[in-house]
């Protein structure tokens, strides 16, 4: 059998007395219904079939010496497991309540202050994150999970037992302590949830061999848990996080702080990210952290639950017919919208790939205002299977690109329409194909001159990742390559350092119409760079133009692997891009490199080598390098150390925020120590650096058994106080994941990451 466990039962037969019959009887039923549930339903066997006879033959015995234990309950009274169920409707021992909601500080002040005055004090209040998943009740009697009832209206909920027990991490059996004891009776209320994670890995497979996608993981687990076969629930990697305790019997709880710690003690899974503060503004801060950090956790959230911690005070302020008045729901501004879907239609990005995208109703979702979301390719339109004119559900996960989750087919009237993917580039007209056989998306080949892919090779090497210069955005990029009239000042990106005021006086863009006379929603062409003019005021370069030429000139001495990154060469993105300038040191120096000299460059390979040969034998990619160092570029390269490189032949892993570096400085550091800065982390990894919000990397590191440092324990390792990777400083490794970092988030950090992940990557409608 696939699994061990210690029954603390004897699998040979026992004479028990009188008294110790129905003990011994209810051990064995334990036991039993155990064993048959992991072999008929996880297909995870705890016992041997020789043991299981042997219970079962004693359990038997029993029953025909004391006929009284036999139940249609009993074992020997069924056949097999229970593979399915109904869904018969139970009622809660205790109602289950609903809770009132706020959506500003100002309600949750409100809030605070009816509380403050009913209790005659300032409580503590536990805070802890709002579960967007399936509220459920577990009943366990004498610590044994007797029952599984999910919230239905409250008073009665449909009985789920037999696929709340394929859940893992649901214990069937309490443990208990000597502090905390296994109680006679607790009704347990959780959510199950679908981990996020796994959830798009998980549509995949359902796209592949159910023929459909599933619209979110609230609803996938909902669906998930109501399986009439338990097996299938078993098959979905559903958890269950516990947040607080109904009816009990045989213990005494004072707080809410109090009845979790019982709850983990009893092995149950209860939430880390719990913390009992003293005042409002401690709340407010809890709800603004994870408002900015919810996608950092492994379900979804859609607020912070707050409650009065003691519950001598909860039960002095009582509950409304519908909620408890000592507990409050913040929601968080919704990530899930309907809108129209007024039409589908195409754009061509910088490394010439077209993108279909969705031109919707506007409609506000997490906080901003939406109109456009990507549709990837033809495949992902069909896959998702929407057409023009659908009412969609839109999804924005805080600040990325906003997603089309499908279409609400009920509300089809038959006016909808398929979306056609065109055979001509949307900005050149040039026939469209794949770029090689096999390949799913369509590319313009018309790279040169196809005035939108030079429009989005300007907004990329003006973005963060590479040149940063911040007052060339993409409209004003766009103004630059393809203005709606006059004549574009670029015509090629080697052009960029040749701007003059002269220049930017002719591109005007349409922009919305000013103006007491203005009819609603009209527009007019006014110059973009200069001012309208008057009679009275002739047209001048605006203030922004201005800056931006002072940007541009400044950016010439800009670090060296910023000025590689912004020539949209495949595959390199800010990474690869650093290491190439640290080794070959300038423009022409990896102009003139060999692919075996590139290849050699720690994190480079011949992929990349590949990729930067064959970008600099294009004539016109060479030009473009060639007039930027005829208009006075000078990347800067920073000097090699002088001291000694302690970290030489170390290969370290940077991810989250730390207090005392921004994430280039982390890792300009490391580098400048001798070490290798990788993006991922492997058996090969010498040290993982943790910040604050470290990710999937800090857990890969535990599990791979990488070394993991917080701050204090990287300044060390950058000063050469841990010598070797294979023997670091233990009192400067951080004890796993959660190292100590700034309690900032860093939108830098996200950038930088997005881009090694993506560095060809065309960009999107954002």
């Amino acid at each position: 059998m696939a699994e061990k466990r210690d029954t603390s039962l004897s699998s040979e037969a026992v004479v028990p007395t009188e008294s110790g019959a129905a003990h011994r009887h209810a051990e064995l039923v334990t036991v039993i219904d155990e064993a048959r549930f992991r072999y008929h339903v996880l297909d995870r066997p705890t016992l041997a079939d020789g043991e299981y006879d042997a219970m079962m033959r004693e359990l038997v015995g029993l029953e025909q010496e004391h006929p009284e234990l036999r139940t249609p309950d009993s074992p020997s009274q069924k056949v097999g497991a229970e593979l399915s169920t109904d869904f018969a409707s139970v009622d809660h021992i205790e109602r289950m309540l609903s809770l009132a909601n706020a959506f500003n500080a100002q309600e949750m002040a409100a809030w605070n202050e009816r509380v403050v005055k009913e209790v005659g004090t300032a409580p503590a209040y536990l805070c802890e994150l709002k579960v967007d998943g399936l509220a459920i009740a577990l009943v366990y009697e004498k610590g044994r999970l007797v029952r599984g009832v999910t919230r239905g209206d409250g008073r009665t909920g449909e009985d789920v037992t037999a696929n709340v027990r394929a859940i893992k991490g649901i214990p069937s059996q309490l443990t208990g302590t000597a502090e905390h004891p296994v109680p006679d009776l607790v009704e347990v209320r959780g959510e199950i949830y679908f981990p996020s994670a796994q959830f798009e890995e998980f549509n995949a497979w359902a796209i592949e061999h159910e023929g459909r996608s599933y619209a979110n993981p609230r609803n996938t687990a909902a669906g998930s848990l109501r399986q009439k076969d338990p097996r299938v629930t078993a098959q979905r990697p559903l958890r269950m996080v516990v947040h607080g305790i109904g009816a009990r019997r045989g213990f005494a709880v004072n707080s809410q702080s109090h009845a979790y710690e019982m709850l983990r003690a009893w092995g149950l899974p209860t939430s880390d990210r719990v913390k009992v503060v003293a005042a409002l503004d401690e709340v407010l801060a809890f709800i603004d952290y994870y408002g900015k950090h919810r996608h950092d956790v492994e379900h979804e959230i859609d607020g912070v639950v707050v409650k009065v911690d003691d519950l001598a005070l909860q039960g002095r302020l009582g509950a409304t017919s519908k909620d408890p008045r000592w507990a409050i729901a913040y929601k968080y501004p919704p990530e899930e919208v309907t809108t129209k879907l007024l039409d589908i239609k195409v754009q061509v990005g910088r490394t010439g790939r077209v993108t279909p995208y969705a031109v919707m109703e506007p409609v506000t979702v997490a906080g901003s205002t939406v109109a456009q979301a990507t549709l990837h390719n033809q495949d992902v339109v069909k896959r998702k299977g929407v057409l023009i004119g659908d009412t969609i559900v839109l999804r924005k996960a805080g600040d990325v690109i906003p997603e089309v989750v499908g279409p609400v087919i009920e509300l089809r009237t038959g006016e909808e329409r398929e979306f056609e993917m065109p055979g001509e580039c949307p900005s050149c007209a040039t026939p469209i194909a794949p770029q090689k056989e096999g390949d799913v998306d369509l590319r313009c080949p018309n790279t040169r001159a196809c005035p939108g892919q030079l429009k989005e090779r300007v907004a990329y090497l003006a973005g963060r990742s590479a040149l940063d210069i911040e007052a060339l955005g993409y409209e004003a990029a766009a103004a630059l390559t393809c203005p709606d009239a006059g004549e574009a000042p670029l015509k090629l990106e080697g052009e960029l350092f040749e701007l003059t005021l002269e220049k930017l006086a002719e591109p005007q863009m349409y922009q919305k119409a000013r103006g007491k006379e203005a009819a609603e929603g009209a527009q007019e062409l006014v110059p973009y760079f200069y001012t309208k003019g008057t009679k009275a005021k002739p047209s001048a370069p605006t203030k922004t133009t201005v800056l931006l030429l002072e940007q541009i000139e400044a950016a010439k001495t800009k670090e060296l692997w910023r000025y590689l990154t912004a020539l949209s060469i495949r595959h390199v993105g800010p990474s690869a891009a650093r290491e190439l300038a640290r080794v070959l040191g300038s423009l022409e120096a990896i102009r003139d490199a060999s692919v075996e000299d590139l290849a050699s460059v720690d994190g480079v390979g011949p992929t990349i080598a590949q990729a930067v040969v064959e970008w600099f034998a294009v004539d016109w990619h060479r030009e473009i390098v060639e007039r930027w160092l005829a208009a006075g570029v000078r990347p800067s390269v920073p000097a090699r150390a002088a001291g000694p490189q302690p970290l030489v032949g170390l290969t370290v892993v940077i991810t989250g925020t730390l207090a005392g570096f921004t994430r280039d400085g982390a890792k300009d550091a490391a580098q400048a120590a001798g070490a290798k800065v990788s993006g991922s982390v492997s058996k090969k990894t010498s040290y993982v650096v943790v910040g604050e919000n470290p990710g999937s990397k800090a857990e890969k590191a535990e599990q791979l058994g990488v070394p993991v440092l917080d701050e204090e324990g990287f300044r060390a390792l950058l000063a050469g106080e841990l010598a070797t990777a294979a023997e670091p400083d233990e009192a400067a490794v951080a004890d796993g994941p959660q190292a100590a970092g700034s309690d900032a988030a860093s939108a830098e950090a996200a950038v930088d990451a997005a881009a090694d992940a993506a560095a060809d990557a065309d960009e999107e409608i954002a």
